[in-house]
């Protein structure tokens, strides 16, 4: 039998990314659309990404497409409400990464979201896995690292 997941603290995660919710991002019953956390996730990462000079989304020659994801939730999270996405890299390969994130409402200590997904990076022209990821992206990474216990 698997035991239930649980929620993470802030310590289990590398960097944090201040995030903010949208009027739109509710859904009918009040609190985050499920699609919503997904877009979180991705904004997170792809951010921490683009400030470090890894990522360029319109002219970079190396790009990520999302193979794999996947969510646990243990809170609800609403607009209006500021949030903090924990990120770490928990796997990385040749042309891949696997990126944790957890989302805390505003100074939680434990998040009310985690989940990961898996980036292929790939020639943003013939869309095949690169044979190794550029410097940048290494760099990039190695500020994500999950902390050791």
């Amino acid at each position: 039998m698997t035991s239930r997941p649980q929620p993470d603290s802030r310590d289990a995660y590398a960097r944090f990314v201040p995030l903010t919710t949208r009027w739109m991002d509710n859904d009918a019953y009040g609190h985050l659309n499920n699609v919503v956390y997904y877009s979180l996730f991705d904004t997170a990462v792809n951010s921490l990404l683009i400030d470090a000079g890894a990522l360029d989304i319109h002219a970079g020659a190396v790009i990520g497409l999302v193979v794999e994801t996947h969510c646990n939730f243990f809170e609800s999270l609403a607009f209006p409400q500021r949030i903090e996405a924990g990120v770490r890299v928990a796997q990385q390969g040749r042309s891949s990464v696997r990126y944790e994130i957890g989302l805390f409402a505003e100074g939680a200590a434990t998040c009310a979201a985690r989940g990961h997904f898996v980036h292929v990076y790939v020639d943003r022209d013939s869309r095949r896995p690169v044979a190794a990821l550029p410097d940048a992206y290494l760099s990039a990474l190695e500020t994500l690292k999950a902390p050791t216990p």
